[in-house]
């Protein structure tokens, strides 16, 4: 805490560190008060991947010199890819936990960019890099035999999938289009293919043997611990999970994935698709669901390509070839192999006598079952259903798909709304209300949290969770190959999301509806929690109820075709689904969400939108110089970060900055400075000139911080006079490859080069 001294017309703010000493002037009259000083003002700024880190490079320099005039200081921490590899394997700092261990701390203030999470194929490609670069990586050891490969498994393992999310998210999730977003959609409206009513495209899922249908669910009522164990058919028994610690009121769930099932599943769907004459897709989240997904993704192609895996069988052991990383995997592992032409003609003859298979890129062959990470679900289902219904073939030709989402779990939501489509035609995003979102995510709540704790049976027997003592919580019966998985959900945070969806149904006036499945052994228990703590508060006047997924989503559909708004509150898988599906059928990205973490200690994490980090776009950028991220959500994300910096450090200053930086981003999408898609047009780069541009103009323009006026005067005028010049420079440095010394790990000087090309905007920003 510091002293405002006022004597006269001058104000000393004195820290007693004495790393800050300052003059302003002040017309007041003589009072003390206690005033928690800015100079120490931070904000965590994270270093990602693909076209969010790009971004980074063009975006967080002007950041830098606009913040710096309210004494806030932005440090960047190395979150990405390569960075965490870096960080188990060298002494490169461990950003993550220490941004995890800095979430606990009620200033914490962190803005959280789209970050990869990896699949093997991509985690493979990072290693590549840094190798390259010099640093001692070893390789991923897929088939791991001796106890160094194993540890060495076991440290890439913390790397793969979800692994910055589960860490960083120590709060619940409010998700929502910004009013300005929404506005902008409406007038400006995105476009949507055409729905028909006889569409043949739906979706297909398990009727028994997947989690949904094993799912087992208790509620721990005093703090205990549990481990995880394989028990054989000969009583042996093997331990899956130490002793791991469990909360007062956890609610604890057991699933299994029966293997025989689900490739019964796939066959059957596979020649429904062949007879149906469609598309044959599989939508799944490979990268989040690191160890379960991965092994249906691999069953899917294990039963497609059945004929070629078994007659080259010895040829695929010899080349360790994994089908859980794809159909790319095979291709890359039998180049040089004097069978490669034989085996690939195969793959041709069983693509050729089966359904046609969706496709990722046309021009290049790319199947959706060439890479797991290639077709993640809740970016997947919504594109799809945003143009019609339709995905493309490998012509190039938009068809008709059946849509394999094997687990129960969720699948129901898409398929209502194709359903609602196919009756009622395509939403229209220039009436069509909002689906904002309330989910329940903090301490690695349900499924997302499950990675340690999923397991492949290696044979017949049963897995258990028991106590210290023996005592059995619950058990599942497994098969060879099953995927048994395990689920924790803690008490605090389930409180703290009641509250939060109920103050959010408040403040909206919006009516809040639980997406909670009595018939689903986990939503049980939740319920009964929902119903336990939503007496706490004074709910007249509200309309909250619970829903089953399916009927939520009927009644959200109803209400924004009538263009009215329904609050979404949700478990932590449906969070990332939703904040992915109604956004993009409402305002054509998840990108442009406001993304507001409150952390349960006090501290804010604020995300950049609910999008994925668009490896499609860096590829553009790498061939063309052409970078189509649109960095909204960063505008978004930064000026909620101000305001809570303004509020929990008391900085007046940080509050002109996000009131100022709002209307910027209002004239920024009124002005339509959005990245277009073709070289020759705005990108990444001169959106953030143009929104820097107008960020100068409002704080030069506004009249409650004159110093604050008067350091941005120069600089407005200087970006608005040379309008013609910096555009001509931004636009000049397209249109030809771009070196950035890698994909997963570019070099710094090299790819800041490539994202601030303008000398006269540099300039301008520099000089502040």
């Amino acid at each position: 805490m510091y002293e405002k001294i006022y004597t006269t017309k001058t104000l000393v703010y004195i820290d007693s560190s004495i790393k800050f000493v300052r003059e302003v002037k002040f017309s007041c009259k003589s009072f003390i008060l206690k005033y928690k000083m800015s100079n120490n003002s931070k904000i965590f700024y994270t270093k990602t991947d693909e076209a969010p880190l790009l971004a980074t490079y063009s975006f967080l320099p002007i950041v830098n010199a606009f913040v710096k005039k309210a004494a806030i200081q932005v440090e960047l921490k190395d979150i990405s890819l390569a960075g965490r590899i870096l960080a188990v394997f060298t002494d490169y700092p461990d950003a993550l936990t220490e941004l995890g261990k800095a979430t606990e701390n009620p200033d914490t203030n962190i803005i959280k960019l789209p970050n990869i999470s990896a699949s093997i194929p991509q985690l493979k490609g990072a290693i590549a890099e840094l190798q390259k670069a010099g640093y001692a990586i070893p390789n991923y050891p897929e088939d791991a035999q001796t106890e160094e490969e194993k540890a060495i498994k076991a440290k890439f393992a913390k790397i793969l999938g979800s692994a910055v999310n589960p860490v960083l998210r120590e709060g619940n999730s409010d998700r929502r289009a910004p009013k300005a977003v929404k506005n902008y959609a409406k007038a400006n409206p995105h476009s949507m293919g055409a729905w028909v009513s006889n569409s043949k495209t739906r979706v297909a899922h398990m009727n028994n043997g997947d989690f949904y249908g094993t799912e087992k669910s208790v509620t721990v009522e005093n703090a205990s611990q549990f481990k995880i164990e394989f028990v054989a058919k000969d009583g042996s028994v093997k331990e899956l999970k130490a002793l791991t610690p469990l909360k007062a009121g956890e609610v604890i769930d057991s699933s299994v994935m029966n293997l025989n099932a689900l490739k019964a599943f796939v066959a059957q769907t596979k020649e429904e698709a062949k007879k149906e004459g469609v598309l044959l897709s599989a939508h799944l989240k490979a990268t989040m669901m690191k160890v379960s997904d991965p092994v249906i993704f691999g069953a899917i192609v294990d039963v497609y390509f059945k004929e070629v895996f078994e007659k080259y069988a010895a040829v695929f052991s010899a080349l360790n070839i994994n089908t859980n990383n794809g159909l790319g995997e095979v291709y890359s592992k039998i180049a040089g192999h004097p069978q490669e032409a034989e085996i690939k003609a195969a793959i041709d003859n069983a693509i050729n006598n089966g359904p046609d298979l969706a496709m990722v890129n046309s021009d290049k062959g790319i199947t959706n079952l060439h890479v797991p990470s290639d077709v993640i679900v809740d970016a997947s289902m919504p594109a799809m259903i945003r143009i019609g219904g339709k995905m493309w073939d490998k012509n190039g030709k938009e068809r008709d798909t059946i849509a394999m989402i094997p687990d129960r779990c969720y699948a129901g939501i898409y398929v209502a709304v194709i359903d609602d489509c196919k009756a009622h035609g395509a939403l229209d995003p220039k009436t069509m209300g909002s689906v904002p979102n309330v989910g329940l995510m903090a301490q690695k709540a349900e499924e997302y949290g499950s990675h340690d704790k999923t397991f492949q049976a290696e044979a017949d027997g049963t897995i258990r969770i028991a106590d210290a003592d023996g005592n059995v919580f619950m058990e599942q019966a497994v098969e060879a190959g099953d995927i048994f998985r395990m689920c924790q959900t803690k008490d605090a945070p389930i409180q703290d999301w009641v509250k939060l969806a109920v103050n959010r149904a408040r403040l909206s006036e919006t009516p809040a509806v639980f997406w909670l499945d009595e018939n689903r052994a986990h939503d049980r228990e939740i319920i009964k929690k929902v119903n336990k703590y939503l007496v706490n508060y004074d709910t007249t006047g509200l309309d909250i109820r619970i829903l089953n997924p399916i009927d939520a989503c009927k009644f959200s559909l109803d209400r924004i075709r009538k263009g009215l708004d329904t609050i979404s509150v949700t478990g932590n898988v449906l969070r990332d689904y939703l904040t992915d599906l109604f956004p993009i059928l409402e305002v054509g990205t998840s990108a442009k969400m406001l993304s507001i973490v409150p952390l349960m200690s006090g501290g804010g994490l604020f995300e950049t939108g609910a999008g994925g980090s668009a490896p499609k776009h860096i590829e553009q950028f790498l061939e063309e110089g052409y970078l189509r991220w649109d960095s909204l959500g960063e505008f978004l994300a930064l000026g909620a970060s101000l305001e809570h910096l303004s509020i929990v450090e008391k900085n007046p200053k940080a509050l002109v900055l996000a009131e100022t930086l709002d209307q910027a981003t209002e004239k920024f999408l009124a002005n339509d400075k959005s990245p277009a898609r073709k070289v020759g047009q705005i990108d990444n780069r001169g959106s953030h000139y143009y929104l820097a541009m107008y960020w100068a103009q409002a704080l030069a323009s506004q009249t409650k911080d004159a110093e604050l006026a008067s350091q941005f005067a120069e600089v407005a005028k200087k970006l608005t006079d040379n309008e013609t010049q910096i555009n001509s420079e931004l636009i000049g440095a397209q249109g030809k490859p771009q070196n950035i010394g890698g994909y997963y790990f570019p070099n710094d000087e090299l790819a800041t080069k490539a994202m601030r090309p303008s000398a006269t905007l540099n300039s301008a920003i520099d000089a502040l």
